[in-house]
């Protein structure tokens, strides 16, 4: 199993015991969203950005205007760390200091790059938008030469990384007799009723291709 080299950027020391840095941990975790947090710096003020993202291999895609801050930034040879987490439960200890949640995170550290490549722009595109919601890229209207020409899309070979995780019940049964229930419970992320567009021609909805992230299904 390939792991990520530990180092000072990424070497977790606040709850070392719960942290992974194994590729398919960090891969698999990275699959389960598509929203994270982008993170930089300009002149000594630190940024954050939240943004959609998918990944293939061991490289991160994202996109925003070309104009933005943080594409023109990042299209410039500086470092960008991306935050992914996925909430899974609550966990409701007797004490409010062992109180937590359980949760998934993975934090990756690298260089972004511009993809000016046309043909890989389109196919990134194409997958990025058939994870979202398969086949359906298909029957988009084309991009227009504006809209593409408006779109900046950076690529971040993924240099090193971690996952935390944490699961199960809470560590406090040596507190077992104080009156109050305490356990942990789940929380799912799921695709709800799909909403019709009141205006313009409509085509059956194929309900095999709802406007979901389809990975969001998978186990953890």
């Amino acid at each position: 199993m390939s792991e990520f080299a530990k180092t000072d950027r990424n070497r977790v020391k606040r709850g070392h015991k719960r942290a992974l840095y194994d590729e398919d941990t960090v891969h698999r975790i990275l699959d389960s969203h598509f929203l994270c947090h982008v993170s930089f710096e300009i002149a000594g003020q630190p940024h954050i950005v939240p943004t959609s993202y998918w990944r293939e291999g061991n490289r991160l895609y994202w996109h925003g205007a070309s104009k933005s801050r943080m594409i023109q930034h990042l299209s410039g040879g500086n470092p960008a760390s991306v935050c992914v987490t996925q909430l899974d439960g609550l966990v409701l200890a007797r004490s409010a200091f062992n109180t937590s949640v359980n949760y998934r995170s993975v934090i990756c550290f690298g260089v972004p790059e511009l993809v000016t490549d046309d043909a890989e722009f389109d196919r990134q595109m194409e997958l990025f938008f058939d994870l979202l919601a398969p086949a359906r890229w298909g029957q988009l209207r084309p991009m227009t030469a504006q809209e593409r020409k408006a779109t900046g899309m950076v690529v971040m070979e993924i240099e090193d990384a971690s996952a935390k995780v944490r699961a199960g019940g809470p560590g406090d049964a040596d507190e077992a007799d104080w009156p109050i229930w305490a356990g942990h419970v789940d929380i799912h992320t799921v695709s709800g009723s799909a909403h019709e567009a009141p205006e313009g021609a409509q085509a059956p909805l194929n309900h095999g291709v709802l406007p979901t992230y389809h990975r969001l299904r998978q186990e953890k």
